[in-house]
């Protein structure tokens, strides 16, 4: 059967060199006992040694091409490649509701939803790997005080240990990216509760860092209001990316006693 066309709409880019496929599929060692779900195949090259480990294997592509080649040259797998979008699946009961590994060459136009849908499932994904776009994986493992950390970073490893594992060359890909690659590794912490609202975590964390350049003081008002007697707290002089995440746990506990306030005296006045 003929190779794959990259398809630039699917943000397709083709692993060529095997070395790199290898010690990708290496990462899921970690965790030796759990199944994998492989994200974007294409024509296998990552699949091709993960099949090997003699694990519960599945693997979900989007592209119909690239779905054809796979139940050609992977007969072994034909009821476990999945021709879906990751992004709409239901995870819950894709291995009967066991924990499983993400793993894979990730489209790079969707890698950042991947990870956020990863958080949504974080109590069935205990650990997830793969290759993205050199920038996203930076802003993942940064930590306080880097000019990348940001929205990815805390909301990531507020649940997972980030580990930047190697840099990608472009030209390693078919076609080459116009920017370099990196390998990277997450493993579930010990967090079971954050110790705050998640949803409002979630929100204090993009609010203020939709204005990164502000002080806390001004880019946290869309949620406070301008009148809110906790802007004049020492930590609302800092800037977003100058917080941990146990700060922004605590950022956003803060918050949420003062909006409960707020609603207590509005209905009293009511």
């Amino acid at each position: 059967m003929a190779l794959v066309k990259p398809k630039k709409f699917l943000g397709q880019h083709f692993l060529k060199d095997l070395k790199i496929a290898q010690a990708i599929a290496d990462t899921v060692d970690a965790c030796p006992d759990l199944p994998i779900l492989e994200v974007g195949p294409g024509m296998g090259v990552l699949t091709q040694f993960l099949v090997p480990k003699g694990r519960d294997l599945k693997v979900v592509e989007i592209d119909f091409e690239s779905v054809a080649y796979l139940r050609t040259n992977y007969p072994e797998l034909e009821n476990s490649i999945i021709e879906d979008d990751f992004l709409k699946m239901h995870l819950d009961h894709l291995f009967d509701g066991k924990p499983f590994i993400l793993t894979g060459n990730y489209p790079y136009n969707i890698s950042s939803q991947i990870f956020f849908k990863m958080l949504d499932n974080k109590d069935i994904i205990p650990f997830c790997s793969g290759m993205i776009q050199k920038e996203v994986a930076e802003r993942m493992a940064a930590g306080p005080g880097s000019k990348t950390y940001g929205i990815l970073s805390v909301l990531v490893q507020a649940w997972y240990k980030v580990e930047y594992l190697f840099t990608v060359n472009e030209n390693v890909f078919n076609p080459p990216p116009k920017v370099k690659s990196a390998v990277i590794r997450m493993t579930r912490n010990s967090t079971t509760e954050l110790g705050c609202d998640e949803a409002l975590f979630k929100r204090v964390v993009k609010t203020t860092f939709n204005q990164r350049r502000k002080t806390l003081r001004n880019s946290i008002k869309p949620i406070l209001g301008k009148e809110s007697p906790l802007l004049a707290i020492d930590i609302m002089n800092k800037r977003p990316e100058q917080l941990s995440v146990q700060q922004f746990i605590e950022l956003t506990n803060q918050v949420e006693k003062e909006l409960n306030l707020y609603e207590l005296k509005k209905n009293d006045e009511d």
